[in-house]
């Protein structure tokens, strides 16, 4: 209860050991989530999504900068690439974002993807809600921008922002990727670049054969972030969204997270109590050889160690 009382307090190093209590995983952070989770659902929670290169760090630091003018408290989650290494956060402290990083309104916090598919970590979610909980206005994601699995991002946010910029082939990246169906603002940043008309065209050309069931119309915003061009539209846009969403709320989006969330964790714990009980994390070294010899099939490896666990497969 003293982390919770620190979070709920919006202390930088409660909420510090309560995201590394949550990236850890065990008992510890399924109790502390439980005890958060009903001071969650004040803040907005903010999606940022986008190709590699394509500015999203810079709006990040810029629009925050943006609330923080208006006097608006942020939070910051950056998924970041993993050390191949050490599995940390490459980048670290988010040294693009220094400004914000002394600001007492601001709380940033960088996380491994850990090989997760989906540009998020494993524990954002969790994350996010730490932030929530603490009371800030506003809380940003950034993801990784892998590409072909951004649409996670919709698992955490309330408004998700995909961010492209002209000449670097976006709108095909974009169809692969799926994310013409998640996208509530399309940004396009670096718009003093050649070629900024053509991918409004091509953004305009794509939404207009997605419909959207909630009938709503994506706006395209056109920034350039180094410049604090395209802020206030863009902070406008999101306003907007937030203020349609309370007006026409989709209900079946949110039972759709919530469900993906239950199952999430589901298949976690299940995997925890399955590693734990029937082999240990040392066995599946074993098995995975054994399989990779074409000595077994992974089925019935799996039968023997749903089977070892304890949890009935009937």
């Amino acid at each position: 209860m003293q982390l919770l009382d620190g979070i709920l307090q919006r202390q930088p190093r409660a909420i510090a050991r309560a995201i590394s209590t949550v990236e850890s995983g065990g008992s510890q952070a399924s109790s502390l989530m439980h005890d958060v989770f009903s001071h969650t659902g004040k803040s907005l929670i903010i999606g940022i999504t986008g190709s590699p290169g394509a500015g999203k760090s810079t709006l990040v630091d810029r629009l925050a900068g943006y609330y923080r003018q208006q006097n608006q408290t942020i939070g910051i989650i950056a998924v970041d690439p993993s050390s191949p290494f050490s599995g940390g956060a490459i980048l670290g402290d988010r040294i693009r974002m220094q400004a914000l990083g002394t600001d007492a309104g601001c709380f940033i916090r960088s996380m491994a993807t850990r090989g997760n598919l989906g540009g998020l970590a494993r524990a954002t979610t969790d994350a996010v809600a730490i932030l929530d909980a603490a009371g800030f206005d506003k809380v940003i994601v950034e993801t990784v921008g892998v590409g072909q699995d951004e649409v996670d991002i919709v698992k955490t946010a309330d408004v998700s922002i995909v961010v492209l910029v002209p000449g670097m082939g976006d709108d095909i990246q974009t169809i692969k990727a799926g994310i013409m169906e998640i996208g509530d603002i399309f940004v396009i940043n670096k718009a003093d670049r050649d070629g900024v008309l053509n991918t409004e065209r091509e953004i305009e050309s794509l939404l207009s054969i997605v419909e959207r069931p909630d009938g709503w119309n994506p706006p395209i915003i056109k920034t350039v972030a180094t410049q604090n061009q395209g802020l206030e539209e863009m902070a406008n846009a999101i306003a907007s969204y937030k203020q349609f969403t309370d007006v026409h709320p989709d209900n079946a989006r949110r039972n759709a997270i919530a469900e993906q969330r239950i199952i999430e964790l589901l298949r976690d714990r299940l995997l925890a109590i399955a590693i734990e009980r029937g082999i240990g994390i040392d066995g599946i070294d074993q098995l995975a050889a054994q399989v990779a010899a074409k000595e077994r099939d992974p089925h019935s490896v799996v039968d023997e160690i749903i089977e070892k666990s304890g949890i009935s497969a009937k």
